[in-house]
């Protein structure tokens, strides 16, 4: 597997595209050159899955997207950023007028799309804005790299860089390739993926096989990432594969299938943690590891506590080795363990900085552990000494600037 420059449109037979269309111009002020509705979509029909938010309150566009994906079939996708179209007037006749406006500039049909939204919530959509750009939108279409950066900037709220990725395997003696675009960066706490992705891929592979394998990569990726404990009415993650690059369909379990969920793998977690690293007001990428448990399921609860713990992201904030705070995380995690052997230490490109052994502090010197602290990712290991078990999970650290981001959202 290979890394490769690209996005969304990396894939053979993909196209995107990005512009401005005033999606927030009925409440707030005016922003003419930010990119607010994009489009991918695919030159055939593709086999497509998703995954949606764990919120009871769903946003219009999340169920009209799981009506149209039921079937495994789809050929594109249309987002907006700006207005979420979540608890808000006309939202369902809002999010099917969506779809069909790009149907109707494709000659495709509403169900072959899925429509994502992303952004205020409660506010009318202003679809008249949307369904007047759409046209435009479709003649802008394009498989270049510009395109597929131009529709990741069309998805971004308040994200300060584009999260996109694309790689190359060999399945079956083709060359498949997938890209992925991705947005989020608050109200990020998913249980089942980020706010808004899209991954493209050429590959063949039966939807009966590519749904749950979805479903089980972002159990692994996107749900072990927080920003701020909230998790999103919006949060939505489709695949379209298209099976272009003409391998032998993937129908089960096999070396294609590993091949492919590996690559998948690699994909969603790069997202996740470009989404973990971009915050609102974020200055670190934390991972907090735990090594050594007796489950992957203990070692992801302890984790996720940690690097959710608003005590431990301000430390991390300050470039404080308050360790303490992590011990006190995993301690109300759900998971059972034995205070008296725990190991922690913190780890950078700056270097490594034991801080707790056997449950208790060890001498260390605070101008390292500054040094430590102060680089732009930041590790925690949590070693346990109760098996061979381990877990990764991302977040970041938190900053005065979220709470100003999110005290002024709305405008």
């Amino acid at each position: 597997m290979q890394i490769i420059s690209g996005g969304v449109t990396a894939a053979q037979g993909f196209q995107a595209a990005g512009m401005h269309c005033g999606v927030k111009d009925n409440f707030a002020e005016p922003q003419p050159n930010k990119k607010d509705l994009a489009m991918v979509l695919s030159n055939v029909p593709c086999t497509a899955a998703g995954t949606y938010t764990s919120n009871v309150v769903k946003a219009d566009p999340v169920i009209l997207t799981q009506a149209y994906l039921a079937d495994g079939k789809a050929q594109g996708v249309i987002l907006d950023s700006g207005n979420a179209n979540a608890c808000a007037p006309k939202g369902e006749e809002n999010a099917k007028k969506m779809a069909a406006a790009a149907a109707a500039a494709t000659s495709l049909k509403p169900e072959d799309f899925a429509v994502c939204s992303t952004g205020v919530i409660g506010v009318e959509l202003n679809i008249s804005a949307i369904e007047a750009a759409v046209p435009a939108l479709v003649k802008s279409l394009a498989d270049s790299a510009q395109a597929a950066t131009d529709a990741a900037h069309a998805i971004m709220t308040t994200d300060t860089y584009t999260k996109e990725i694309a790689v190359t395997v060999d399945i079956g003696g083709k060359a498949v390739t997938l890209g992925a675009m991705a947005k989020g960066s608050g109200m990020i706490h998913p249980n089942m993926g980020t706010m808004l992705c899209v991954v493209t891929t050429d590959c063949a592979i039966d939807a009966a096989v590519l749904q749950p394998m979805l479903r089980k990569v972002v159990s692994k990726t996107f749900n072990r990432i927080t920003v701020d404990g909230d998790t999103s009415t919006n949060d939505t993650c489709v695949v379209l594969a298209n099976g272009l690059a003409g391998n032998a369909p993937i129908s089960g379990p096999g070396k294609d299938y590993d091949a492919f969920y590996e690559a998948l793998r690699v994909v969603l977690e790069h997202e996740a943690k470009a989404i973990a690293g971009d915050g609102e007001g974020a200055g670190r990428l934390v991972t907090c590891t735990v090594e050594g448990a007796a489950t992957e399921e203990k070692a992801e609860a302890m984790a996720k506590a940690v690097v959710r713990s608003p005590l431990v992201k301000t430390a991390m904030f300050g470039a404080d080795a308050n360790w303490g705070r992590v011990l006190c995380a995993i301690g109300y995690s759900g998971a059972d363990f034995d205070p008296k052997d725990v190991a922690v230490k913190f780890l950078s490109a700056a270097g490594e900085l034991p801080v707790c052994a056997g449950g208790q502090g060890v001498p260390f010197d605070e101008g390292k552990a500054k040094t430590v602290l102060s680089e732009k990712e930041i590790t925690i290991v949590v070693t346990l000494y109760e098996g061979s078990a381990a877990c990764s999970c991302w977040g970041c650290d938190l900053t005065y600037d979220y709470v100003k981001i999110n005290g002024d959202y709305r405008s």
